[in-house]
């Protein structure tokens, strides 16, 4: 784990930075300046650019990390980036003309409850552009084994942008158009920097080898379905996590998608450790799956998923055994309170991806990766018929259910298929042991809040806090449920 720790422990120090960014502009500056409606805009509008650039990207977003090693040699990389910067583009295209022609039946679904959804509706185009070759951008660098750069973009750069755009909206400088437009310049300036970057990283040579792809045409077929599947797959896996989001906007409106959305930034918080480690285990994942190396494999799925259930679950606790307090210092706190449910069950739907996200990774650079057609085409069906069952019956409530719901049935059935066909292992017995850890200490805080005397809520939550997590983490460190952060905090 040298160069995943290296790199990892880097990349998470500055999407923790970022983090604290984004508390600032979560907490003391979108729900106190913006109404829940207005955050319902915002989040609806990046919502569906992600589900545009999913499409647009047509697979390449996998595809760069999978095939490289096949490209890659020590003198060239046979005009690889060439495709990887190209290929998006043409989708986007694509899908730009299939969103201009969709506007009418789109603007009937959401034009009852969310009609400023509808008036800002083509300027989802520019951000989807912006946030797509953000992506490609920080995909490219990935593959070079450079994380920190594009995650400082992401996590940092991003959300500093946003931050001054909401103080401008608030003192009157922007309008909501002013708003929007900045919102798209701000990942504009992001892909910008991504983009850069990378050419400077290496020299890069943005034309193609026709005579390497005329020398490995077997190659070129493989990379030409892979991709082409992943399109098909993108279909499914990008449209599920958006869905809870599109029905509560268009059952509910924009204000209800706004606090939902404020419940969904703390939920989101649990996996963010996921994000920097994945990224840079995501490229040894893919040579040693080349090198048909299953112990190594094993090895590195383990120490992921370990690791990952460890830190998230603390994270999720840190949350939900402070979740009255964070409602309580929130600008407009009893307005978002409503969605206090809301954050435990996203946080635990949180918990099952940042865990076993990896195990989808795997699946999707082995010789089995069709499977995961079939598995994601689940995963959305069972989110749209939950979502359309739920969110009127429970409201926020059944949009959480479905996701949690839906995502637990996915990667479940996503580790039913790796660990056999693959023989590789997901998790190992420290694995469970965590677990238990995690239940336990759930257990202890629901019962600390049933049958101890409450004090003022701020002392209170001191107290479970420091006394549960704090010996929490005693017996992880002690017991050596993860060796390598061990190693990290002895070193």
């Amino acid at each position: 784990m040298g160069i995943i720790a290296r790199q990892s422990i880097r990349g998470t120090i500055v999407t923790y930075l970022g983090i604290a960014v984004g508390v600032v502009t979560t907490f003391f500056v979108l729900t106190r300046f913006l109404t829940a409606e207005e955050i319902g805009l915002t989040r609806v509008l990046i919502d569906t650019a992600v589900l545009f650039i999913g499409l647009a990207q047509l697979g390449t977003g996998s595809s760069i990390i999978r095939f490289y090693p096949y490209f890659s040699d020590k003198q060239s990389d046979h005009g690889f980036f060439f495709w990887a910067l190209v290929v998006p583009f043409i989708g986007f295209l694509l899908f730009a003309l299939i969103y201009w022609a969709c506007r009418v039946p789109i603007a009937a679904w959401f034009g009852d409850k969310s009609p400023l959804f509808v008036e800002y509706y083509y300027f989802v185009l520019p951000l989807a552009f912006f946030m797509l070759y953000q992506t490609i951008g920080e995909s490219t660098c990935n593959v070079l084994m450079h994380i920190v750069i594009p995650r400082a973009v992401r996590e940092l750069i991003v959300r500093v942008g946003m931050l001054t755009i909401y103080l401008l909206y608030a003192f009157g400088v922007l309008s909501l158009d002013g708003l929007v437009i900045a919102l798209c310049a701000n990942y504009g300036i992001a892909a910008l920097i991504n983009l850069c970057y990378f050419f400077s990283l290496k020299p890069i040579h943005l034309r193609p080898d026709w005579t390497f792809l005329r020398e490995n045409k077997g190659l070129v077929k493989r990379y030409l379905i892979y991709t082409g599947f992943l399109l098909i797959s993108a279909v499914t896996t990008v449209l599920a996590p958006t869905l809870s989001s599109f029905f509560v906007t268009a059952k509910m409106g924009l204000e209800s998608t706004g606090i939902f959305a404020i419940a969904t930034y703390i939920a989101v918080l649990v996996s963010v450790p996921n994000r920097s480690v994945s990224a840079i285990a995501a490229p040894q994942l893919a040579r040693a799956i080349k090198e048909n190396n299953r112990e190594e494999c094993s090895v590195l799925l383990c120490q992921v998923t370990r690791n990952m259930l460890l830190i998230g679950g603390f994270i999720l606790l840190l949350i939900w055994f402070n979740i009255d307090l964070i409602f309580h210092v929130l600008p407009n706190g009893h307005i978002y309170a409503s969605a206090k449910d809301v954050v435990l069950i996203l946080g635990v739907s949180q918990l099952i991806l940042g865990t076993f996200a990896i195990c989808f990774t795997a699946l999707n650079y082995s010789r089995f990766y069709a499977f995961s057609l079939l598995l994601s085409l689940i995963l959305t069906v069972s989110a749209l018929l939950l979502n359309n069952y739920l969110v009127p019956a429970l409201a926020m409530n059944g949009a959480a259910l479905s996701n949690l719901i839906s995502y637990g049935i996915y990667y479940l059935l996503i580790i039913l298929t790796v660990v056999p066909l693959c023989r590789i292992r997901v998790i190992d017995r420290r694995w469970w042991y965590i677990l238990a850890l995690l239940i336990v200490l759930f257990a202890l805080n629901q019962v600390w809040l049933n049958y101890l005397p409450h004090l003022n809520i701020w002392l209170d939550s001191l107290l479970r806090t420091l006394v549960l997590l704090g010996s929490g983490a005693f017996i992880a460190y002690k017991a050596k449920l993860s060796p390598e952060i061990n190693t990290v905090l002895t070193h």
